[in-house]
C-alpha cells in the first residue's frame, strides 16, 4: 500500500455512496442488521449530528473507499451497548468496494480511528462488535490489538465483543 490514507468527516454528499456500499456482499455479511430492515439510516445518521457520534469517510489519495463511525456508548441515545460508563468508545468500520480488501487499507483506517479515539485523554477503552460468524473480522481486530471479551446478543444477532484498552494501545500490543 503506497496510498496516503486519511479520515474526513462524512457529509450529505457521501450518502449515495454509503447506500451503494450497503449492497456489497462483504458489507452485508459484516453488518448484524443487514437484511432485517434495521440497518443504517444514512440520511438520519449523517445529518442528525447526534451527540456522541462521529462519522468519517476513509480516503486514499483523495478518493473514498471506507467508512468509520465512532460512538460514545455512554451517551448515545439508543443504549445499544448497554451501561458502559464514561471513557469508552465504540467503532464501526468497513471498506466499501471489495477490491480494497486485503491490501492494508483497513489496518490504516483502524490506526487512524484508534488515534482519534485515544486523542481524548478520558477514553480508556474502545469496543467493537463483529458478528460471531465473521471470523475474518475477529482475526483482523485481534491483529489490531483488540481482545475478545465475550459473546453478546444485539437484537437477533450474536456478536463477539472485543475491547482495546489505552494501555494495550500505547504499549503497541498489536501488529497493526
Amino acid at each position: 500500500m503506497s496510498a496516503v490514507i486519511t479520515l474526513r468527516p462524512a457529509v450529505r454528499a457521501d450518502i449515495p455512496l454509503l447506500k451503494a456500499w450497503d449492497e456489497e456482499p462483504h458489507v452485508q455479511f459484516s453488518d448484524p442488521n443487514s437484511g432485517d430492515g434495521s440497518g443504517w439510516e444514512w440520511d438520519e445518521e449523517i445529518e442528525a449530528g447526534w451527540l456522541g457520534f462521529w462519522h468519517f469517510m476513509a480516503e486514499a489519495d483523495g478518493g473514498p473507499f471506507g467508512f468509520v463511525q465512532v460512538i460514545d456508548p455512554h451517551i448515545e441515545p439508543t443504549r445499544y451497548w448497554g451501561p458502559t460508563g464514561p471513557g469508552h468508545r465504540a467503532i464501526d468500520i468497513w471498506i466499501g468496494p471489495a477490491k480494497w480488501l486485503g491490501h492494508g487499507y483497513g489496518t490504516r483506517m483502524m490506526q487512524l480511528a484508534l488515534g482519534y479515539c485515544f486523542s481524548d485523554e478520558t477514553v480508556h477503552t474502545v469496543l467493537i462488535d463483529p458478528i460471531e460468524e465473521n471470523t475474518r473480522a475477529h482475526r483482523f481486530y485481534q491483529r489490531c490489538g483488540f481482545q475478545p471479551i465475550g459473546l453478546r446478543k444485539f437484537g437477533a444477532h450474536t456478536c463477539l465483543v472485543h475491547q482495546l484498552t489505552r494501555a494495550s494501545w500505547r504499549n503497541g500490543d498489536h501488529n497493526a
